[in-house]
């Protein structure tokens, strides 16, 4: 049996409030790395983050199928928001 689990932008890092070198400006998707119906296996890259400073890669939390994307390259991201729908075998 399968369930579908929503995979979310991640805790930006502690350090970033504290210093806010890394994170000067808005956090935007530059680029999608997977399509629906695409198969991902655990910690393969799902979309890539500019900060203006850093670029952050965020992998997959477990093995599935792309169900639906919910950003797109060019979207200004918070910490907490959907990225994608994944489905688990």
């Amino acid at each position: 049996m399968s369930r579908i689990v929503e995979v979310r932008i991640p805790k930006f890092p502690e350090c970033w409030d504290s210093c806010g070198n890394c994170a000067n400006g808005e956090v935007v998707v530059d680029d999608v790395l997977v399509l629906p119906g695409d198969r991902v296996e655990r910690e393969d890259n799902l979309i890539v983050l500019e900060t203006g400073k850093v670029a952050l890669d965020i992998p997959t939390p477990s093995d599935g199928r792309v169900v639906e994307l919910h950003v797109a390259a060019g979207d200004a991201v918070n910490e907490g928001q959907l990225i994608l729908t994944l489905e688990i075998a």
